[in-house]
């Protein structure tokens, strides 16, 4: 077994029963303790779990948040390939959104050259990104910053939002579940990404399979809320099926 699918493993045992046990690991994977000790600081470093005495914890569970340079150095070739999919969604012309976040981003840095499109973005730092191309009218909602994402939230945000309609937003998430819906640790980041989902003929949410089966303290919409998910090919099979139960379209890239 690659280190990489070990880790993955790792995570999904830890999420399905709150921790993880170095000794338990170790024994179960038929490797040294050391090993597993560097998975874990592998995964930590990752912003997915948290070490404590004796093994770790999903971050989940405490309510961490990962920043934003921690989440985008993770499964960068997993969320190129989920924004090449997404462009298959971006119209020929008229307006989209994106939402911040690591895998929206590289739809952005993705996007075609050779139609004129409105983006409207609640991220300096996707603004920064298009605001140079001649092609695209780039709208940038204004608002309080959040630090860990460097989102604009709050009033400044929801308030031009209420008075747009465009013809998909593309979202992030921290988790999607058919139980608890779509959600994510800040209340405010919540709300912004609800009134995108409102403003939008279309809603597709770009997320890797990490983001899946997993919640967060605020919820801002159901699975159903979705016109497609667009993820990758490490998705669990019987969360894909879960979710296309329910009427959700998935992608896997």
């Amino acid at each position: 077994m690659y280190a990489e699918e070990r880790q993955r493993e790792i995570l999904q045992l830890a999420r399905a029963n709150g921790r993880v046990d170095v000794t338990a690991l170790a024994e179960g994977f038929t490797v040294t303790a050391e090993t597993i000790r560097r998975d874990l600081t592998t995964l930590e470093r990752a912003g997915v779990l948290r070490r404590v005495h004796g093994g770790a914890i999903p971050v989940e569970r405490i309510g961490f948040e990962p920043a934003l340079a921690a989440r985008d150095a993770v499964l960068t070739v997993e969320k190129e390939r989920i924004a090449k999919m997404a462009l298959a969604e971006v119209p020929e012309d008229g307006a989209i959104i994106l939402d911040a976040g690591t895998t929206t981003a590289r739809l952005a840095q993705a996007l075609p050259g050779d139609r004129e499109l409105t983006v409207v973005v609640n991220s300096p730092v996707l603004a920064t990104t298009l605001g140079t191309r001649s092609n695209l009218n780039v709208l940038l909602l204004g608002g309080r910053i959040r630090g860990k994402t460097l989102a604009a939230v709050d009033d400044w945000a929801l308030r031009p939002l209420a008075d747009l309609y465009v013809d998909v937003a593309f979202l992030g998430t921290n988790g999607c579940s058919v139980e608890r819906g779509l959600t994510t640790p800040d209340p405010a980041e919540a709300a912004v990404k609800r009134a995108m989902i409102a403003a939008a003929r279309r809603s597709v949410l770009l997320a890797d399979h990490t983001k899946i089966g997993n919640d967060y303290f605020a919820r801002f919409g159901s699975v159903t809320d979705l016109d497609l998910l667009i993820t990758d090919t490490g998705l669990n099979d019987d969360l894909a099926e879960d979710l296309e139960a329910v009427g959700v379209r998935v992608v896997r890239a």
